[in-house]
């Protein structure tokens, strides 16, 4: 790598991390994605009960609300900084996620109240058709990577 190159990489405090997958819209498939959420939030060392809550419930709506038949939906997570990024692609962009006040007798219709209650914010974003994202926001702790933080000290 030329000098010139290396001057214009941008220079992080913590590293940009992602994970992706794309699962089958069933009721598997989004506890699937929970579970793998959860593991990939304790691999890099990030709290899990908001970000799992919010997780299962964007998954179950892509499963139940968002679910083609053939079509899979996505679970992507990133963390840039302080802020963790879920997001859940399905393939239904003509149905629109829209927060609900429930039945109190009813089983269903909370989720999107929830994901709004623990989410720092939230929204839908047109995806190239036939998709659509749901997206929602966190603040969480900042992510230090230990090789680039000895990089530093030892000047490699």
């Amino acid at each position: 790598m030329n000098q010139e190159a290396a001057e214009l990489r941008p220079q992080l405090d913590s590293p940009i991390r992602n994970f992706s997958v794309r699962l089958s819209p069933t009721p598997l498939g989004a506890r699937l994605a929970r579970l793998l959420a959860e593991e990939q939030l304790h691999t890099w060392g990030l709290p899990l009960e908001s970000a799992a809550h919010i997780v299962a419930e964007l998954a179950a709506n892509a499963a139940t609300h968002g679910r083609v038949p053939g079509r899979d939906f996505r679970l992507t997570l990133y963390v840039v900084g302080s802020t963790l990024r879920i997001e859940v692609t399905d393939t239904r962009p003509d149905r629109l996620p829209r927060p609900a006040s429930a039945d109190p007798a009813s089983e269903s219709g909370r989720g999107l109240l929830l994901v709004d209650a623990l989410a720092d914010r939230w929204g839908v974003a047109p995806g190239p058709y036939p998709r659509k994202t749901v997206w929602a926001e966190l603040r969480v702790p900042v992510i230090a990577d230990a090789g680039l933080a000895r990089g530093r000290q030892t000047g490699l």
